[in-house]
């Protein structure tokens, strides 16, 4: 056994002098400000700080997921992030040097919405730029002044700065042990250098490609959209029967949710086994209103059961649309725009372009579809009235307008959405990392499998990370999309719309024989894809890049493995052929206490700051490492209670074993139950070890707490007589050595949990943080004991405490006749701490000793209880 190791980092506190008289113990110690005093005091240390060590494996480095700033934190945030910290505070206890950043996500759509309604502006490019802009005094949201994408720009960095201010002030309440000189924003200019030179190296390799295609579009965010953002939600709509025209005479009855699209239709499409239109398949039908011939087609994708079973192909209605145009090679017959209308141009494939021009041209979706409905109800063509129904239709994830597929010139990066062999690829790239529970493992591979199409990632806003492409424009000005300019690497961070590329002037651009500059911004999620090659130091740091990357750990919520783990998985695999860490991290969603997700609709969001200035950070932290990975959690505010109570134990409980007797060495561990009591400790260690190397916080909590409420209730009260030396010096050193030892085994056990609590107590008596000491080993502890013996004893004190509780008499009445049975080894355990038990218990006389049972019995009778003594 080796004495417990003192901390190895100081810092710039004052180390308490040795032995009790030097101890700076409080008369009463509070809760309250320890969240203040301790984040000033280690960011003044700077006791988190990544130094860099010699070699990777002394190195533990995590891709901290960066809060988009343009939202509120809830108390999910506070619990997802406080598991990460409890890994990187036991990482760092090993004596790891832990790189851990943060970074704010300020860039993309929300920023854009919340800076629009906050300062009732929205951004219109054709708008001169003015130095001199101020926002409104009064800003509406619903009456928005236009202002130029410069002045838009400076606006949603003025904003963020503000929000990424809160958000690290309620960091540092938390306690997260991160270090601040690692700070990104996804917005910022090294973002934007590694963001561009990623994307010109996917360039060059083949894996990125710019393409006119069908894209799900948001009308209200006017921008694309790509399948990870995708939401599908009930939408009220109804069924219109509808007559397509046989040469013949005879119709065939469709059913449609979108009359509208009559003017899009391409073909008819039926499920090849479907034997009421096998006859028709090969044939032509004509539109109804419109008259235009498509014919009859087979496809697997349709629906024999659905509605009629034969469907109207659109382009585009839906993406079984899509499929139906690729795959059965169908004309292109668009006709809403970006702006959600009907496009004012006549179509070319309309015999008769009257009703379009008249009814349709320049129509919302909404309008189009009233104008069909009443143009086929008197043409006879509807059959019946329309029948209403819910349908799934797809949303933006953050809009509230069903999406409409437009077709648009975009960027892609292959992501094995139509590539067989890079989606085994990847799918064996999840392979590669150990999922924390195994089981999200499955949600990433079922992503994988279902993709579709490759991965969009261009945009149509203003604020992010802008492609480093030109366009050289013809005679007419039209741009050459088949060649473009790209910039070189060591121009970067570039800003096309404002820097100009080499051979060309700012006079040509938008001009004749000039340039144009790629108009779109990336996609958040192909910024965030790249946090481990931004936070590593990749081009930019060799030495940090060695170090830290592949990284050990990235934590996540469920609802990102498609999205932001997937999309990481992706880049690093292009650009390394590795995957960017060995471990993810799955944390779920704290619901409410119906089990309800939290969100501002709903109005069951707790707000973080509330219950941490009400409660204190260490009870809340306590209640997040209860939530365990992967599985969502029920809040309920009363559980804080609980958490409180643990914390404010540690502190009485650590002043009294801290006021008790002079500093002690482990090696006067003598006494049997003391001896009993550190193996058992010793087991909790080796417990919780193994659980938190499984990255089971939840489980190394429940180990560690569960015994520090028996050495509180139990051991603490059994042995207090005697260290104050009731049974002399060398059983009072025994019993104030084991306190002591396990006093700095718990304290160190709890520190990755409750940060706060343990560091105060830490500081009364030890030199440095509990945060930089080493994390407790079994070595520090006797294996010579059995913890049954405590077991044992416990059971004994309980039934002693139960015959006064009984008799509803006060703890300190007399014990005048007592007889303790059970098995022989249990007896002898009860002899061996006979004394302490005599103390505790009041026992005012020998015990009676009987090996009987099977487990520990108590015959007791009670003396007269103490009388109070009156108060003057």
């Amino acid at each position: 056994m080796t004495a417990a190791p003192d901390s190895s980092a100081q810092g710039t506190r004052s180390a308490p002098a040795s032995g009790s008289s030097g101890w700076k113990v409080p008369d009463r110690p509070v809760l309250e400000g320890l969240e203040s005093k301790w984040a000033e005091a280690w960011e003044d240390e700077q006791l988190y700080a990544f130094k860099r060590p010699e070699s990777r494996p002394q190195v533990f480095s995590i891709d901290t997921p960066p809060p988009t700033v343009s939202g509120s934190l809830h108390v999910g945030h506070v619990f997802s992030y406080t598991h990460t910290d409890v890994i990187a505070r036991y990482q760092r206890m090993l004596g790891k040097q832990v790189f851990y950043p943060m970074g704010w996500d300020d860039n993309g759509l929300p920023t854009e919405r919340r800076v629009q309604n906050f300062f009732g502006v929205r951004c219109d490019p054709s708008v001169p730029y003015d130095p001199d802009f101020q926002p409104p005094a009064k800003p509406d949201a619903k009456h928005q002044i236009p202002i130029s994408r410069r002045n838009f720009i400076d606006l949603c960095r003025q904003l963020t700065k503000v929000d990424e201010k809160a958000f690290e002030q309620l960091w540092h309440q938390v306690g997260l042990s991160v270090d601040w000189k690692q700070l990104y924003t996804t917005i910022g200019e090294e973002t934007q250098r590694i963001s561009q030179l990623a994307f010109l190296r996917n360039y060059e390799r083949g894996e990125a490609y710019m393409a006119e295609a069908p894209t799900m579009w948001d009308v209200t965010f006017q921008t694309a959209v790509a399948q990870a953002e995708l939401a599908a939600r009930d939408y009220p709509g109804a069924y219109h029967r509808l007559a397509f025209h046989r040469p013949d005479g005879e119709d065939v009855f469709i059913e449609t949710t979108r009359p509208e699209l009559v003017v899009s239709c391409c073909a008819l499409i039926a499920h090849p086994d479907d034997t009421r239109y096998q006859h028709l398949f090969g044939t032509m039908v004509k539109t109804p209103i419109f008259g235009v011939e498509v014919p009859v087609l087979a496809h697997p994708a349709a629906e024999m059961d659905k509605g009629a079973g034969i469907a109207m192909c659109c382009t585009f209605g839906d993406l079984t649309d899509v499929l139906w145009w690729r795959e059965l090679r169908l004309p292109t017959r668009t006709v809403i725009g970006r702006d959600g209308r009907f496009t004012r141009e006549t179509p070319d494939w309309l015999p008769d372009p009257t009703f379009y021009d008249d009814k349709l041209a320049g129509k919302t979706v909404f309008s189009a579809r009233a104008a069909m409905v009443e143009a086929l109800k008197a043409s006879g063509e509807m059959i019946g009235e329309p029948e209403p129904t819910q349908r799934k239709a797809n949303f933006y994830e953050k809009g509230d307008k069903p999406l409409e597929i437009v077709s648009t010139r975009q960027w892609y990066i292959r992501n094995g959405g139509r590539d067989d062999e890079l989606k085994q690829t990847l799918i064996n790239c999840g392979d590669d990392i150990d999922f924390v529970p195994e089981y999200m493992r499955h949600r990433y591979t079922n992503w994988v499998e279902g993709l579709n199409g490759d991965w969009l990632v261009s945009r149509q806003r203003f604020f992010g990370i802008p492609f480093p492409i030109w366009y050289r424009l013809d005679a007419n000005g039209d741009p050459d999309y088949d060649e473009p300019l790209m910039a070189s690497a060591a121009e970067l961070p570039i800003d096309p719309t404002s820097d100009v590329p080499d051979g060309y002037s700012e006079a040509q651009r938008g001009k004749p024989n000039g340039f144009m500059a790629d108009p779109d911004v990336m996609d958040t999620w192909a910024t965030s894809s790249l946090t481990p090659e931004i936070v590593t130091g990749w081009e930019r740091d060799p030495e940090l890049f060695k170090l830290t990357f592949p990284m050990d750990l990235a934590p996540q919520a469920h609802d990102i493995i498609r999205t932001w783990l997937f999309s990481r998985v992706v880049r690093a695999h292009f650009e390394f052929n590795e995957v960017p860490w060995a471990r993810a991290m799955i944390s779920g969603f704290v619901m409410d206490p119906d089990r309800k997700k939290m969100s501002k609709s709903k109005g069951n969001v707790v707000v973080p700051t509330d219950i941490l200035d009400k409660y204190g950070a260490d009870a809340v932290r306590w209640r997040a490492a209860m939530a365990r990975p992967g599985l969502d959690s029920p809040f309920d505010e009363r559980q804080m209670k609980v958490g409180r109570r643990l914390a404010m134990k540690v502190l009485n409980a650590s002043r009294f074993v801290l006021g008790m007797g002079e500093a002690t060495d482990p090696e006067e561990i003598t006494v049997p139950v003391d001896v009993a009591e550190m193996t058992a400790l010793r087991a909790v260690v080796a417990k919780a070890t193994k659980d938190l190397e499984a990255f089971d916080y939840t489980s190394a909590l429940e180990v560690t707490e569960e015994f520090f409420w028996s050495f509180c209730d139990d051991y603490l009260e059994l042995v207090k007589e005697r260290a104050y030396g009731a049974q002399g010096p060398r059983a009072a050193a025994s019993a104030n050595a084991s306190l002591q030892l396990a006093l700095s085994v718990i304290l160190r056990l709890l520190a990755p949990f409750m940060p706060f609590v343990t560091e105060e107590v830490w500081s009364w008596w030890k030199p440095g943080s509990v945060h930089t000491a080493s994390w407790p080993t079994v070595d520090e502890l006797p294996s010579t004991g059995d913890p049954q013996l405590v077991t044992d004893v416990a059971a004994a004190l309980i039934l002693v405490r139960g015959a006064k509780s009984d008799a509803k008499v006060s703890m300190k009445t007399p014990v005048i006749d007592i007889t303790l049975s059970g098995p022989a080894t249990a007896v002898a355990h009860l002899k061996s701490a006979a004394a302490d038990l005599s103390a505790v218990g009041h026992i005012e006389t020998d015990i009676a000793w009987q090996e009987a049972g099977d487990e520990v019995g108590a015959q007791i009778t009670l003396g007269e209880p103490p009388v109070k003594k009156k108060k003057n």
